[in-house]
């Protein structure tokens, strides 16, 4: 019996949660271990080196829901494909021919060349696989990623450092690039048996595929002004408050977030996107009311049981797993709480807005919430010297972003409920 995109969309979603949890598992205990004996400069140097490059690379994530898309509606996987080729191409070149440079000679970091470039090129295989399962909603592959990567990687390193012989420097840039490297060799075999592989090509720049090409770079500006809003934060932070509250921000506060939306908000574009696309296009908009009504119910028992854990023990969890000096974090993460649901809802209404082509709405929803946490921070400080300041902004702009949303998924809800009544006096005289 054929699974529903409900039923699809919900399995998926579940065992994410599951893969997330575990590599994140994988990979925090791994920082803590290198932690104890690798010398914090080196630690800094390789985390630096890794958002640069990733910071480079990362707004090709953005194609991927333009390419669920438009695969959803045309079915032209060659020429969606080679778009994202050429341009996976050109940004790869990019950071190889000027943020490589710029690490070595501009930030002085002492990393050897073939790390660097390794890197740059595991990442770029990495993306470039990562966006093609999930224009082609190959679910389980994508999954089993998650945790494959980290695991591959520790492994890596204790042979390169143990067996090799490697500094705990090199150790780490050779594990990461040739875990990232399997996790695309992976993830291209495993593809490669279901879905034969479509041929380097020109490109046959149809309205279809100029639309696409419009979409991704909405797409691609929409993740960077994601991205933005959370430096925003740490900027705020540096420019108005102790080094102190920088701390609690960065070391408490930002990892919380993101740990949150990896689990809760990434599946939403990766696993439920592509399904309600699909449902669109087959005029399923039964499947779309119940994949709604089940991640509504879900966003609100998650955003409650984080808001009544952090209302009743935040100082103990913070407490437990950082020192004292991070005590004043507590608070800081409770107000992050309660607005948390929020951030899920919206991730689900900017899936249903993206899902009908509408990537314009969706970066302009973007740039709003980052308009709003900017206004909302300045009249903050008005009344408050607080750093809460800087969360409540945060969540301001997040609050605003779910009433945009809200109101540009209501508007086409009634229009595809008007679309139906309308068609129904044809089909009965048909």
């Amino acid at each position: 019996m054929t699974e529903s995109s409900f039923e699809r969309a919900k399995h998926a979603f579940t065992n994410a949660i599951w893969a997330t949890f575990a590599s994140m598992s994988l990979g925090l205990a791994f920082k803590i271990w290198l932690a104890q004996w690798v010398e914090k400069g080196d630690l800094a140097l390789y985390h630096t080196v890794v958002d640069i490059v990733s910071m480079s690379l990362i707004l090709l994530s953005g194609f991927r829901a333009s390419m669920v898309v438009s695969f959803s509606k045309t079915k032209n996987d060659r020429d969606i494909t080679n778009i994202f080729r050429y341009s996976l191409i050109i940004m790869v070149l990019f950071t190889w021919g000027l943020v490589l440079p710029y690490i070595k000679h501009q930030l002085n970091i002492d990393v050897e060349y073939i790390q660097l470039v390794g890197i740059i090129l595991g990442m770029g295989f990495k993306v470039y696989f990562t966006n093609q399962i999930g224009m082609y909603r190959l679910y389980d592959i994508a999954n089993k990623t998650i945790w494959i990567e980290p695991l591959v990687q520790i492994i890596l390193f204790l042979v390169c450092y143990y067996l090799l012989a490697q500094t705990p420097t090199a150790s780490l840039f050779f594990s990461l690039m040739l875990s990232n490297l399997a996790a695309a060799a992976y993830m291209f075999l495993k593809r490669r048996k279901l879905i034969a592989t479509t041929p380097l090509a020109p490109v046959q720049l149809t309205p279809d595929m100029r639309n696409f090409v419009k979409k991704s770079v909405m797409s691609s500006l929409e993740v960077g002004a994601s991205i933005l809003m959370v430096y925003i934060t740490v900027l705020l932070t540096i420019g108005y408050f102790t080094i102190d509250e920088l701390g609690d921000f960065q070391v408490v506060v930002r990892p919380m977030i993101a740990y949150l939306t990896m689990l809760f908000v990434f599946p939403v574009y990766r696993y439920i996107l592509p399904e309600l696309a699909q449902c669109l296009k087959n005029k399923e908009h039964q499947q779309i009311a119940q994949i709604r009504k089940w991640f509504f119910k879900l966003s609100l028992g998650v955003s409650a049981a984080l808001l009544t854990g952090l209302l009743l023990f935040s100082d103990e969890l913070v407490a437990l797993v950082f020192p004292e000096t991070y005590a004043k974090a507590a608070p800081i993460l409770m107000h992050f709480a309660l607005f948390f649901g929020f951030m899920m809802l919206n991730a689900y209404q900017i899936a249903y807005i993206k899902s009908h082509g509408l990537f314009l709405q969706s970066l302009l929803i973007r740039l709003l919430g980052v308009a709003t946490l900017l206004i909302m921070f300045y009249l903050l400080r008005l009344v408050t010297d607080n750093v809460v300041a800087v969360i409540l902004a945060l969540g301001s702009g997040y609050l605003t972003m779910f009433i945009a949303s809200s109101i540009i998924e209501r508007k086409l809800l009634k229009q595809h409920q008007f679309n139906e009544l309308e068609n129904e006096p044809k089909l009965a005289s048909e």
